[in-house]
């Protein structure tokens, strides 16, 4: 099993079990909890984390089971293929530099680009539904350079319901002004690709 960004907002407290590699794109705590992190490579010998330089440096103490992977790697996991992208968060604040942060495209078919905007072929594309660093403006251009088939908003755990429904509608603006499946998933919820 292959699990992407645990972070503290991960609602399911077993999101880790079983897994045999976990990516995590960068050191913010909604996609990275150090504790539940070193806790789970504790309880299971074949788990390794890989992840940008900055989330490494936090976890040091756990050896060769965290690999650093930068943009242009690519690699197995999981029996999944991946290829790496991107090298920085989103700029998001004037007095803060940003954090490490490297996307994930996993078996040439999904591309998680982290905290960041950035753009690769792929045929599916989970993207920041909300994030205080991003606009619907941006949001949209992004949709639009990036032309996924599919694109399925995460990212959106500090919307309350009414921030939810506008997301909703924006995604359901452009999902009908580009044919492609574009939706939010909600917590719980899958789809087969």
């Amino acid at each position: 099993m292959l699990v992407i960004d645990p972070g503290a907002m991960t609602p399911e407290p077993d999101a880790l079990d079983g897994a045999e590699a976990v990516l995590v794109t960068h050191e913010h705590f909604d996609h990275f909890e150090p504790g539940r992190l070193r806790e789970a490579v504790e309880a299971e010998p074949r788990l390794t984390v890989y992840t940008c330089p900055g989330v490494a440096r936090r976890l040091g103490e756990l050896g060769e089971r965290v690999q650093v992977v930068r943009e242009g790697d690519t690699f197995t996991a999981a029996g999944f293929d991946l290829t790496v992208f991107g090298e920085k968060h989103h700029f998001s604040h004037p007095d803060a530099a940003p954090v490490d942060n490297v996307g994930f495209l996993v078996d040439n078919e999904v591309f998680h680009p982290g905290d960041a905007l950035t753009v690769v072929e792929a045929p599916t594309v989970l993207v920041a539904g909300q994030a205080p660093w991003m606009t619907v403006p941006d949001l949209v251009a992004y949709l639009r350079t990036a032309a996924p088939l599919r694109a399925y908003a995460v990212h959106d755990g500090l919307m309350n319901e009414w921030g939810l429904q506008v997301l909703d509608g924006v995604l359901a603006m452009e999902a009908e002004r580009s044919g492609a499946d574009i939706r939010r998933l909600k917590p719980g919820e899958s789809v087969e690709l």
